[in-house]
């Protein structure tokens, strides 16, 4: 069953990305990616793998060291719960830089590379997107939008 959660946490979350990637000016997409909602099957994976484990989790989790969260990742649902947690926030991540390319006017064929690599390697891809954010988010645009003018 723990597989089974793991493989279908990462499946959960392909719809969304392939708006984002494919059909990034889609109206619906927009709106979809709008929500953090869309973080919420991954989540629901999360709660299920973790449900039995509470006490196990907290203790990990509340007093953190190395050996601890070792053995906890040695687990197969230790590691699957980790997995459903950077899938929800890696799809976080990316709804948000999907959101902010379409406010600086960013094109789909920069953004879908950058999109894919944070599916990827997401601490890359957020990286490199903050990077072509901070060029493109100028003081004087900013200021244009806020303004009218």
């Amino acid at each position: 069953m723990t597989g089974f959660l793991f493989q279908l946490t990462f499946w959960l979350t392909v719809p969304f990305w392939g708006l984002m990637i494919f059909a990034p000016t889609a109206p619906v997409t927009s709106r979809i990616v709008s929500s953090p909602l869309i973080a919420v099957p991954p989540l629901v994976v999360h709660a299920v793998l973790v449900a039995a484990h509470l006490p196990q989790l907290w203790a990990t989790m509340s007093s953190p060291d190395l050996d601890t969260l070792r053995e906890f990742l040695a687990t197969s649902w230790g590691a699957s719960a980790v997995w459903a947690q950077v899938i929800a926030w890696d799809l976080l991540i990316g709804a948000w830089m999907y959101r902010e390319s379409r406010r600086l006017g960013l094109h789909p064929l920069l953004m879908g590379p950058l999109l894919v690599l944070t599916v990827v390697l997401s601490p890359f891809g957020f990286g490199l997107f903050l990077a072509v954010r901070a060029a493109c988010d100028r003081p004087d645009r900013a200021t244009t939008v806020v303004t009218g003018q």
